[in-house]
């Protein structure tokens, strides 16, 4: 790290409350955590700073931190973790020897940056899609009462076609407690399950907000939860993240209307190594660098937006049949991702 200029030592903490669930392994696993940034030293137009993330929940084999910046500031070098930013979004990937994090485990990461007017520190963070609150927090276990939940898988094929994550999360729930709708059948996955979805092959996001297919949908099937991981094909033809984006906010504002205590589970989507789009690939990254950001502004304690890490951990290249479309060792990990934050919303 630079050391020109050395400043007095400036630490902050970010404080929210905890919507989002990522890694945990089961229904009333805690999760929270903790983030310190501090800036240790600024010369003309850069600086250095250390951000130290504790994890409060239970362990994690993996994690992402996200934050954005409020002044124009860009990270120009990063150690201990990979960084991307997109604007001011930026997402910190844990490097290979510090991805494990125990209950009130720590991890380090530094970097330098370069700013220009004002060098404030990132107003919120967020670890797996859980803003980082200093307190861990248990789903409720209560069963729900009234009847099966209701819930709505959707997307494009990797959510249809045949989508056997959703059979295997489907195996994972209470039978009697949940309900998966929608006006596409299940298709065969070795065994019998509740296959219902609007899982739309070669569907875009954006075209289905355009033309206001889920307002059907939703009218058809009448959900409690929507499960959606969205947006491939929108990164395959080359549409910006803020176009992708706008798509999840029109159809959000839809869901709220059919059911103002919509339960929203949002996929940050599975990578892509698609042999004719060498660009897919950190496209899906810009992407999900701006989601929880995203889902921060537009979730609400009546209709809580949730952010599900599906990018962390899954490889194209063993996790899929075509680097973009799941086989059988992606839609078990796909399937575990969903699951903790699933359990937790029909609690």
């Amino acid at each position: 790290m630079h050391r020109r200029g050395l400043t007095a030592l400036a630490a902050a903490t970010a404080l929210f409350t905890t919507t989002a669930v990522a890694t945990a392994t089961s229904a009333d696993a805690a999760v929270g955590c903790q983030v310190r940034y501090a800036v240790a030293s600024t010369w003309p137009g850069g600086f250095g700073a250390s951000v130290d993330i504790t994890n409060l929940g239970d362990p994690l084999t993996g994690w992402t931190l996200t934050f954005t910046f409020t002044s124009g500031q860009t990270i120009t070098q990063l150690w201990n973790g990979s960084v991307t930013q997109s604007g001011s979004a930026v997402t910190v990937r844990n490097a290979a020897w510090n991805g494990s994090l125990t209950t009130n485990g720590t991890a380090s990461v530094g970097f330098n940056g370069s700013w220009t007017g004002s060098n404030p520190a990132p107003a919120s963070f967020a670890l797996n899609g859980t803003p980082c609150t200093g307190t861990p927090t248990t789903p409720p276990t209560t069963p729900p009462s009234g009847g099966p939940v209701k819930i709505m898988a959707l997307g494009d094929s990797i959510t249809g076609s045949p989508g056997c994550w959703r059979a295997l999360l489907w195996q994972k729930l209470p039978a009697a407690d949940v309900d998966f709708v929608g006006t596409l059948p299940g298709q065969g996955c070795g065994f019998p399950y509740d296959g219902e979805n609007e899982g739309h092959g070669g569907a875009l996001v954006t075209t289905v907000a355009d033309q206001n297919q889920l307002v059907g949908w939703l009218a058809a099937s009448d959900p409690d939860v929507v499960l959606m991981h969205f947006g491939t094909n929108d990164v395959w033809s080359n549409l910006a993240p803020s176009t992708i984006l706008a798509a999840y906010t029109r159809l959000v504002s839809q869901m709220r209307s059919a059911n103002p205590a919509m339960k929203i589970l949002v996929a940050q989507i599975i990578p892509m190594n698609a042999s004719n789009c060498a660009e897919c690939g950190q496209r899906v990254v810009n992407l999900n660098a701006g989601i929880p950001g995203w889902a921060s502004g537009l979730s609400t304690a009546a209709s809580p937006i949730t952010v599900v890490d599906q990018w962390t951990g899954f490889v194209p290249a063993t996790d899929t049949y075509d680097g973009v479309h799941p086989n059988n060792a992606g839609s078990v990990k796909i399937a575990d991702r969903w699951y903790p934050a699933l359990s937790a919303v029909i609690s």
